[in-house]
C-alpha cells in the first residue's frame, strides 16, 4: 500500500468508529464540532514544521544524547512489545503500526475521545487477551509506581464518564497504543498510548530509553462517588512541589516567582508543542543549599520515577549531571488552597506541573474559568531535540543508512 494512503487509512477508520459511537452514546453538537475543529488545525499547523526540539532563544544545545550503552537490558520490553503485535489481528495491526520516523509520534492530545481521533487500537475494543498483552507491556515499560499512576489516570475518566452519563469523551478503556517501528535489539523503535489524561511516548534504541513527551493528568483529582470513589492522582506531585517552594527563604522565594497569582492555565509544553521556545525562570539549582537541592532531585524523582527503576537511574544521572544549570519556577500560592504551578527547567529535563480550570466538572452550563486543584496537568520532555529519541534516531539513520 503507499506510504501516504497507509498513513490516512487509520486515520478514516478512527473517525468512522468515533461517529458510529456518537450514535449510540452523546449526540454531536455544534460546540463538539467547533473544538474538533479547532484542535485539528492546530495539530496540522504544528505538523507541517519538522520537528526540531524545545530550546531557549539561544538555540538548540548539541550534543547532550549521544547513543551509548546504558547496561540496562530492554529485552523484557521488546518482547512484551511482540506479544502485543502477536495477538492483534490485520486489521488491527494496520492501525497500530506505523514506521519509526512516522509523525504519529507527534499526534497526541489531552483533550477527550469526543473532539480528538486517536490512532491506533484502543483497550475499549481489545479483547481481554488483548488488553492482558497491552498492559503487559506497560507493565515492563514501567515502575510500580508508573504502573499506579497510569491506572488512577484512567480511572478519573471512569468517574468524568459517570458525572456526565458521556461514553463517547470519556473512559478508563479509551486510551490506545500505537509502535512505531519493529520491536528489535539493535534498530530503532517505540510505543505510545495516547488517551485524554494520560499520554506516555516509549522510545528504545538498544539499551536506551526515552520516555518523552510524557503527559499525566486528572478531573477530578480526588473522586468522593462512583465506581473509583477514594482514588486520587498527582497528590504527591502537588504536595511535594509546594513544600519545595516553602523550603525557599524569602529572597530565593521572590527569585523562584514569576506571578504571586494564578488566574489561568500556565502549562507551556503541551500537545503540539515540539518546538517550543522557552527560556529559562525562576531560581537556579546552583543558588539553593545543599538540602534544597536533593529536596529538588527528590521532586524530579517523582516524574522520572514512572520509568522502570533501572532506566530511571540512567535518566536521573543525565539529569544529575545538569542539576547546577536546572531552574525552578512558580506561578501563584503556597497556603494549604491555593492554585500554582511550577516548572523544572534544564538543558536535558522539562518538567511542568499545573493547576487547571475545570473542564469535564461543570457547575451549571458551563465550567469555571477559575484554575481549581480538582483538575491537574502536568507534562515531562527532553529539551534541545530528543523528545521521542528524535536525536537519537538522527545519530542511528545518520550511520546505518535504510
Amino acid at each position: 500500500m503507499p506510504r501516504h494512503l497507509r498513513h490516512r487509512l487509520p486515520l478514516l477508520l478512527a473517525t468512522c468508529g468515533t461517529l458510529a459511537l456518537s450514535l449510540g452514546a452523546q449526540p454531536v453538537t455544534p460546540e463538539m464540532l467547533v473544538s474538533k475543529k479547532f484542535f485539528t488545525d492546530q495539530q496540522l499547523a504544528a505538523l507541517a514544521t519538522p520537528i526540531t526540539g524545545v530550546r531557549t532563544t539561544e538555540g538548540l544545545v548539541p550534543g547532550l544524547f549521544p547513543i551509548r550503552a546504558t547496561g540496562v537490558s530492554t529485552a523484557p520490553i521488546r518482547a512484551a512489545a511482540r506479544a502485543f503485535l502477536h495477538v492483534l489481528s490485520p486489521s488491527q495491526l494496520i492501525r497500530t503500526v506505523f514506521a519509526v520516523d512516522d509523525a504519529e509520534w507527534r499526534r497526541w492530545s489531552n483533550v477527550d475521545n469526543g473532539i480528538y481521533v486517536r490512532q491506533g487500537v484502543s483497550l475499549r475494543e481489545m479483547t481481554a487477551v488483548q488488553r492482558g498483552a497491552a498492559m503487559a507491556l506497560m507493565r515492563t515499560s514501567l515502575s510500580a509506581r508508573g504502573i499506579t499512576n497510569s491506572a488512577a489516570i484512567m480511572k478519573t475518566d471512569q468517574t468524568l464518564r459517570e458525572i456526565n452519563n458521556d461514553s463517547l469523551s470519556y473512559g478508563e478503556d479509551l486510551y490506545f497504543f500505537t509502535l512505531m517501528g519493529i520491536p528489535s535489539d539493535t534498530e530503532p523503535w517505540g510505543w505510545q498510548i495516547d488517551g485524554h489524561h494520560l499520554v506516555i511516548n516509549f522510545f528504545v534504541l538498544g539499551d536506551q530509553v526515552v520516555m518523552t513527551p510524557m503527559f499525566m493528568g486528572g478531573e477530578p483529582t480526588v473522586t468522593s462517588t462512583g465506581r473509583y470513589a477514594g482514588s486520587s492522582v498527582m497528590q504527591a506531585e502537588q504536595n511535594m512541589g509546594v513544600a519545595f517552594m516553602r523550603s525557599l527563604d524569602s529572597t530565593q522565594r521572590n527569585t523562584a516567582t514569576l506571578s504571586p497569582t494564578k488566574p489561568f492555565d500556565d502549562i507551556k509544553a503541551q500537545a503540539d508543542k515540539d518546538n517550543l521556545v522557552l527560556d529559562y525562570a525562576g531560581i537556579r539549582a546552583s543558588a539553593l543549599t545543599t538540602a534544597q537541592k536533593a529536596q529538588l532531585v527528590q521532586l524530579i524523582g517523582l516524574y522520572v520515577g514512572n520509568m522502570r527503576d533501572d532506566h530511571a537511574r540512567v535518566r536521573m544521572s543525565e539529569i544529575a549531571a545538569h542539576l547546577d544549570e536546572t531552574y525552578f519556577a512558580w506561578v501563584g500560592g503556597t497556603s494549604d488552597t491555593d492554585v500554582f504551578y511550577y516548572r523544572i527547567h534544564s538543558p536535558v529535563a522539562l518538567i511542568e506541573f499545573d493547576h487547571q480550570r475545570p473542564v469535564g466538572i461543570r457547575t451549571g452550563n458551563r465550567p469555571s474559568r477559575t484554575p481549581t486543584r480538582a483538575h491537574i496537568h502536568v507534562v515531562v520532555r527532553t529539551p534541545n531535540g530528543n523528545d521521542y529519541g528524535t536525536d537519537l534516531l538522527r545519530q542511528h539513520l545518520a550511520k546505518h543508512k535504510h
